[in-house]
């Protein structure tokens, strides 16, 4: 089996350390990084599958790693914080984190968020789960090249929100709810926690809207999501 190469940046050596012996045991190759710009540097050089990151560092903020992140980059992303607050959360999302996990952090809970986080983006890495282009009116979604359009105008997704987008395209008269959204697209146990999916499909709104005017993702309230009519 391939493996995996993991950017952990956290500024505190012990925690660092132990993130890295955790993943490591778990057959996982893991670089440390100690401060923001050091991170930036080696995500610049060399291909990750997944960066588990701390917001509060030296240099660059984990907030603008990620901003930088995602001009360029699909892989996963998710924050370990003491910043635990909901308007942190959210504003981790939003900027393009694929998860959230607050400090202090249970090891087992990390690996298990880990292992979610690379299943999807293999599955999204090889073209989803069955090729071909899905439809609904003037959008398209290319699941072998991976491409979303509208309009025959590119519109650049992340991994997450590809994801989120082909769930619900696959099955258009199909209204779904938070917890099948997160089981289905993040791969693991929903905690409850609506920010994540609520996060991801605003932006995937708006990425949309700002491509065509009109509605693509209707909100169906008391319930979740489905393809607009």
């Amino acid at each position: 089996m391939e493996t995996c190469h993991i950017l952990v940046v956290e500024d505190d050596p012990d925690i660092n350390r132990l993130l890295c012996t955790v993943l490591g045991n778990a057959g996982y190759d893991c670089r440390p990084a100690f401060s923001g710009s050091e991170a930036e540097l080696w995500a610049t050089q060399y291909e990750y599958d997944l960066v588990l990151l701390d917001l509060m560092l030296p240099g660059l903020t984990g907030e603008e790693f990620i901003q930088k992140m995602r001009k360029k980059c699909t892989m996963p992303i998710i924050v370990l914080s003491a910043k635990a607050g909901l308007e942190d959360r959210v504003n981790v999302l939003r900027l393009g984190a694929d998860d959230f996990i607050p400090k202090p952090f249970d090891n087992a809970e990390v690996l298990a968020r880990v292992e979610a986080q690379l299943r999807r983006y293999k599955e999204f890495d090889r073209g989803g789960a069955g090729g071909g282009v899905l439809t609904h009116g003037a959008l398209a979604l290319d699941r072998e090249a991976v491409s979303v359009t509208v309009d025959g105008k590119p519109v650049s997704l992340t991994a997450r929100e590809f994801e989120i987008l082909a769930l619900l395209m696959t099955h258009p008269k199909k209204v779904f709810t938070r917890e099948q959204l997160y089981e289905q697209v993040w791969g693991g146990e929903y905690m409850g926690d609506d920010n994540t999916v609520n996060v991801h499909i605003s932006n995937l709104r708006s990425k949309l809207n700002k491509a065509s005017k009109g509605e693509y993702i209707k909100t169906v309230w008391g319930i979740g999501f489905k393809m607009a009519d």
